[in-house]
C-alpha cells in the first residue's frame, strides 16, 4: 500500500509555525473490512506516518475501524430478513469495538506514543446495538470521549442505532476547541448551531461522501461556523473488501473489477474564510497536512458569528436537550431509603 502525501505538505506547510498554529493531518486510507486487528495496524502505521510530518492532530474517516459496508443491504427488505444476511451483519458486529475496550486502550497508547491529538471514526457495540461513532484521544494518550452519529442515513438506519444529545461534544485541548459531525448529519442544521455555540474551532467532518456537492458543504460550514474544517474519507477499491459471494456490491457488483474504485475520497482542509489549505484528494489513499492559523478564526468572525453578533437570539433560538436518553431507568431501594 502506497500512502501518497497531499501536495500540501510541500507547498502549504512551513516548519517553524508559531503557537497560535496547528499542524493537523487527515488520513484518507481503507478500512481492512473484517479485520479490525490489521485495521488498528494500518492506523498505527498512518498515525506514525503523519506524525513524522510534526502533526498535532490526525483525523480518521467515519468507520474506519469496523468498516463503512458500502455496497451491502444486509438481506433486508421489508418484513423480511435473509439468512444470508443475518450472518453478514453476524461477521459486521464482530468486527466493531466495544467503548471503553482493548482497542480503545491501544488507541489511545497510540496517540500518546506518537504524542498527536487523535480523531478517528469507529462502529462501536453497544449490547448488541451498533453506533456510528468518532472517538477523541489527547496527546497524552488519554480518551476525552465519542460522539455518535445522531441520524444515519438511509439504510445505515437498519444496523446503526440512532445517538442522543450527550454525545456531541466539543473538547477544549491545548492545540483548540475540537469536535466532529459525520457524513450527513452535517447536513443538520440545528446540530451545526449546538457545535458552533459550544465554541469549535476545528471542526472534523469523517464522511463516507466522496461526491464533488460534499466539498460544497464543507466549504459553507467553515464560512457559516468560522472555523477550520477537516474532513476525512475512505479511498476504497472493491479488492479492499472481500470478494463475492462472501461480500456483494449490490447492484454493482457485475460492472466492479479489482481495480475499481467504490468510494473516491475527496478528504480536505478548509479554513474560516473558505479557503482550502489542503485537497481534495481523488486520487488514491493520501495524508493531507496543513497549519491552521487559528487567529483565523478572530478575523473571520469580526464579520460573521453565527451564535454571537450575528444570532438574532429574540427572534431564533435553539433548545438543545444534552441528557443521556434511556429505555429503561433502575431506582435502587438503597437510593430510594436515602431520600
Amino acid at each position: 500500500m502506497a500512502i501518497i502525501p497531499g501536495e500540501a505538505i510541500a507547498a502549504e506547510v512551513e516548519m517553524g509555525a508559531d503557537s497560535s498554529t496547528v499542524r493537523a493531518t487527515v488520513v484518507q486510507a481503507s478500512t481492512i473490512f473484517y479485520d479490525t486487528p490489521a485495521t488498528l495496524d494500518k492506523a498505527e502505521r498512518l498515525l506514525a506516518e503523519a506524525a513524522s510530518y510534526g502533526s498535532q492532530l490526525v483525523v480518521f474517516p467515519e468507520a474506519f475501524v469496523g468498516g463503512y459496508p458500502r455496497g451491502s443491504t444486509f438481506g433486508v427488505t421489508i418484513g423480511n430478513r435473509t439468512e444470508k444476511g443475518k450472518e453478514e451483519f453476524r461477521k459486521y458486529y464482530a468486527s466493531a469495538i466495544d467503548v471503553p475496550g482493548p482497542e480503545v486502550d491501544r488507541l489511545a497508547a497510540m496517540a500518546g506514543k506518537y504524542k498527536v491529538h487523535l480523531v478517528i471514526g469507529v462502529i462501536e457495540r453497544d449490547g448488541y446495538t451498533l453506533y456510528c461513532t468518532v472517538l477523541f484521544f489527547n496527546s497524552q494518550g488519554q480518551y476525552l470521549g465519542k460522539h455518535r452519529k445522531l441520524m444515519p442515513t438511509a439504510l445505515e438506519r437498519i444496523i446503526w442505532g440512532f445517538g442522543d444529545g450527550s454525545t456531541i461534544p466539543v473538547f477544549e485541548t491545548p492545540i483548540g476547541k475540537i469536535g466532529a459531525a459525520i457524513c450527513w448529519e452535517n447536513r443538520m442544521p440545528l446540530l451545526r448551531t449546538a457545535m458552533y455555540a459550544k465554541g469549535i474551532e476545528i471542526y472534523c467532518a469523517p464522511t463516507a461522501d466522496a461526491r464533488p456537492v460534499w466539498q460544497a458543504s464543507m466549504t459553507h460550514i467553515a464560512l457559516e461556523g468560522g472555523c477550520f474544517v477537516l474532513s476525512s474519507n475512505q479511498f476504497c477499491r472493491r479488492k479492499d473488501y472481500p470478494p463475492p459471494p462472501e461480500y456483494v456490491f449490490t447492484g454493482t457488483e457485475d460492472d466492479l473489477a479489482p481495480e475499481s474504485v467504490v468510494c473516491a475520497g475527496g478528504s480536505v482542509i478548509i479554513s474560516p474564510s473558505g479557503t482550502i489549505l489542503a485537497g481534495p484528494n481523488y486520487e488514491g489513499e493520501a495524508l493531507l497536512t496543513a497549519d491552521l492559523d487559528l487567529g483565523d478564526i478572530a478575523n473571520e468572525k469580526f464579520a460573521f458569528d453565527v451564535v454571537g453578533h450575528y444570532s438574532r437570539p429574540e427572534v431564533l433560538s435553539l433548545n438543545v436537550r444534552d441528557h443521556p436518553t434511556r429505555p429503561v431507568t433502575f431506582t435502587s431501594a438503597k437510593t430510594e431509603d436515602s431520600k
